[in-house]
Order: C-alpha cells, then structure tokens, then sequence
C-alpha cells in the first residue's frame, strides 16, 4: 500500500512518477522498497489519468453502499434455510434405521 502512497504523494506534489522518484519517496519513508513493485506499479501507472482514477474511486464507495446493504438481508435469508436444515438432519443418524424396526 505504501507504493500507492508514494505514487499519489508525487501526483499531488505535480511531480513525474517514476522508478527513481517512487524509489526516494520510500526510502524517505523508511520503507526498504522492493525494486520490481517499484517498477511494476510505474508501469501499471503508466498512460493513466490519475486525478480521474482518484475521483472515481472516491464515487465509488458511496454507490456501493445501498448495494451493499441490500445484499446483507439476503445473505441471511440464504443461510436461515441452511441452519434449519442441520437442525432436521440432528437425528443423530437413527431416522434410518428407524425403518428397519418400523
């Protein structure tokens, strides 16, 4: 996570994000940065508008939200069926031989 902060700080301070830059911004930090996320993440970064990236993802959570909540009634509504079920099946594995006896 720390490599996507140090690619935002460099954009808010209007600098390039680079290898080198990211690379300093880290070890600023105290962070022994692994070279190949460095340049993974510069290329990832690469030919993309960063500014509208961040804006999107603020938007996003809040539209997520209502999705969100309506999704938890129903997942309880899908694990109510389940519990009773184990409750029915709680013979102790005797309804079967029930029968032979019957």
């Amino acid at each position: 996570m720390e490599y996507v902060y140090a690619a935002m700080l460099l954009h808010a301070a209007e600098k390039d994000i680079d290898e080198k830059a990211v690379g300093a911004v880290l070890k600023a930090a105290g962070v022994d940065a692994d070279d190949a996320r460095v340049k993974a993440l510069v290329a990832s970064l690469a030919g993309v508008d960063i500014s509208e990236a961040m804006t999107q993802a603020v938007a996003a959570p809040a539209a997520a939200a209502p999705a969100a909540g309506g999704a938890a009634p129903a997942a309880a509504a899908e694990e109510a069926p389940a519990e009773e079920e184990e409750e029915e099946d709680d013979g102790g594995g005797f309804e079967g031989l029930g029968s032979l006896f019957g």
